[in-house]
């Protein structure tokens, strides 16, 4: 049963899966996160910081998750994540802003 449906950063997940046992899925799982993670768990947290700091109302979380878990480089990249929302050109300057400012 679904209790309550809430987007997690893949940094997320893998927090959550430390508390697990161990098994043959749980292994699978962390191989895969190791393949696509991008930012460490701080890094993470001061690029959320930030884009909250921007207060855009089109910034839904599962947007602000989205962006978290694939460090989009150019417009195009944020196109594919904003895909219901077209954001302004100042706006997807600051969020690609946000994420070089914390490499």
């Amino acid at each position: 049963m679904i209790i309550e449906k809430t987007p997690l950063t893949m940094n997320d997940v893998a927090r959550i899966l430390k508390d697990l046992p161990n098994s043959e899925k749980k292994q699978e799982m962390e191989l895969f996160l190791k393949k696509f993670i991008k930012a460490s768990p701080s890094q993470e947290k001061k690029i959320k910081e930030d884009l909250e700091k921007l207060d855009l109302i089109k910034l839904k979380r599962e947007y602000s998750i989205k962006t978290l878990d694939l460090l989009p480089e150019d417009f195009s990249d944020i196109n594919k994540i904003f895909t219901d929302v077209s954001l302004n050109e100042d706006e997807t300057n600051k969020i690609l802003g946000i994420i070089k400012n914390s490499k």
